[in-house]
């Protein structure tokens, strides 16, 4: 016989009260669990069969559709005869960079062999994409979108769309990418790409073309990410405008376009409203700032459609003028209630006293030997064979990498003088407010990407910069983000605050000259070692290099 306990009635609603509590500090956010195998396949996106990587037998990949705080774990086996890494673009893991998926932070997946991912998405919503980033496997394939939607209780500025679709276009060569990496490897440049995809079609025939629909009245949501390996372009649907919503996991201004430049690694949310007259439509990717023009096609069409789409397509912008307008007037949407990036406690980063200046200048010419390279102030990085981050953990950084090559002002570096080649790091102090400003020479535009940070750029001008082209900065509503584009013979100034301790990759979006040397990596620590500012070394990471058979160091507490 059970007797029952006589229970006050405060007692009764303290208790339950605890139950309650103790439920939801124990509750997590949600699992999201993906099984991806990586294998190679015959593929033919512009009617040359070659050799692709595929994702559970896809390409592009399968996309990734999350929703804020969701935990997102990817088992990833590697069926390839190549070592091989995911990285995910722009998803700030949050004290996090074991999960970067960039060689500096992990160990690739040897053949034969599986990882798992385990990252969290928190307030970040948005477009945004994942990319092998090993040898040239990025010339294969092996990327797909990864959208990071907003909770039921967190409105977006704008009507949910009838649908939404992940664009991802790019530049695409029919070469191996094996021959690819070989070629760069002696010395040599690519060339250019072979012609353009829109979701890993061409669109040169009704078979080879991507259709989306919709109906008279809706309108829908398109995420276009630039998924290339060297090419800017240009987005635009024929009788159609774009109203831009959110670029790279900030809501925007809802300012409305004939067309948008689309730079390496950016992504742009765009809503399209049906209200021509049901029919065909295209929707067209071409090449910008490139003596040759290249495109692809996509269909956009009406429900119940029986008009072929108009034959003329229209031409994309002329000249660098156009796009610089264009970017400024991106503007930050202050007004929408979703999380937006806070450093030092206020969204007025225009009025927090930068801490350190950085130039960053990309280098191009050829090491001791004559071969090929780029650089960042006339270094140009060497992937060592222990990754960066473990080395950092280990306490064997000095054995591994160089954190005094890459210099703040690089005025000092001769432009002719061969390039050195270090595995450079670049230190940073956690939590300060630095300005980095990227100065290109040459007369090719450039675009740049750092992990685990956004960014605001706040100027954009021609010529050479100086202290007094702050004053030119927009200092209330630049569009947070984390990949930006450099004109030719021009600048860009970013700012962002320090707070993410990692090892972070700063690189060139142009696959050759990463691949080649264009890019460092960021090295923020917090002296307090503690788990409130980074997170332990994952039980499942894999360990390779001098510190496979160290002892395992005392985890943050």
């Amino acid at each position: 016989m059970v007797k029952r306990m006589a229970c006050l009635p405060g007692a009764w609603l303290m208790a339950s009260l605890a139950v309650l509590l103790s439920t939801a500090i124990q509750a997590e956010n949600p699992y999201r669990y993906f099984t991806w195998n990586i294998t190679y396949g015959t593929i033919s996106p512009l009617g040359v069969p070659q050799q692709g990587i595929l994702i559970n037998g896809q390409f592009p990949g399968p996309n990734i559709n999350s929703t804020t705080n969701d935990n997102i774990v990817v088992n990833v086996f590697n069926h390839l005869d190549q070592p091989f890494l995911l990285s995910w673009s722009g998803i700030q893991q949050r004290r996090n960079s074991w999960q970067d998926g960039m060689p500096g932070t992990n160990c690739p997946i040897p053949p034969g062999q599986n990882l798992t991912y385990h990252f969290q998405v928190k307030d970040q919503i948005g477009s945004y994409f994942y990319f092998p980033s090993t040898y040239m496997h990025k010339a294969a394939g092996a990327f797909g979108g990864l959208r990071v939607n907003s909770r039921l209780y967190i409105p977006v500025p704008f009507d949910d769309p009838a649908d939404d679709y992940t664009v991802l276009i790019g530049d695409w060569y029919t070469t191996n990418h094996g021959v690819l990496r070989r070629t760069l490897e002696v010395g040599k440049p690519i060339g250019k790409p072979d012609g353009v995809l829109i979701n890993g079609k061409s669109g040169k025939t009704e078979t080879e073309s991507v259709v989306f629909g919709m109906e008279a009245g809706k309108t829908y949501r398109y995420r276009i990410c630039n998924v290339g390996m060297k090419t800017s372009l240009n987005v635009r649907v024929q009788g159609h405008r774009m109203q831009l919503v959110e670029i790279e996991g900030s809501h925007t201004v809802q300012n409305i376009y004939d067309s948008l430049d689309v730079h390496l690694g950016q992504c742009y949310s765009v809503l399209i409203t049906a209200d021509q007259k049901p029919g065909d439509y295209f929707m067209i990717a071409s090449t910008r700032f490139t003596k040759y023009m290249l495109n692809a096609t996509a269909l956009i069409r009406y429900a119940n459609s029986e008009k072929p789409a108009p034959q003329v397509l229209p031409p994309a912008p002329v000249g660098v003028a156009w796009s610089l307008n264009q970017f400024r007037s991106f503007r930050w949407n202050l007004t929408a209630s979703a999380a937006r990036p806070n450093p030092q406690g206020s969204y007025h980063y225009g009025q927090i006293n930068i801490t350190r200046t950085i130039k960053i200048l990309n280098s191009a010419g050829k090491d001791a030997n004559g071969k090929l390279r780029y650089g960042i102030n006339g270094v140009s990085y060497v992937r060592p064979t222990t990754p960066l981050k473990l080395a950092q953990y280990f306490g064997v950084g000095e054995k591994v990498y160089n954190d005094t090559a890459i210099v703040d002002d690089p005025s000092d570096v001769s432009p002719s003088a061969p390039l050195t080649l270090r595995s450079a790091v670049l230190k940073g102090t956690y939590r300060d407010f630095v300005e980095i400003v990227f100065e290109n020479h040459e007369r090719g535009i450039q675009s740049w990407h750092l992990d685990g940070y956004s960014f605001f750029p706040v100027g954009m001008e021609g010529g050479r910069w100086s202290p007094k082209s702050r004053s030119l900065y927009n200092n209330l509503d630049a569009v947070s983000r984390h990949t930006i584009q450099v004109y030719p013979m021009s600048w860009t100034a970013i700012l962002l605050t320090l707070d993410n301790a990692g090892m972070w990759n700063l690189r060139s979006e142009a696959w050759d000259r990463q691949y080649l040397g264009q890019q460092l990596y960021l090295s923020v620590v917090s002296p307090a070692r503690s788990l409130r500012d980074e997170n332990n070394i994952p039980e499942n990471a894999r360990l390779c290099g001098i510190v496979k058979r160290l002892p395992m160091p005392a985890p943050y507490t």
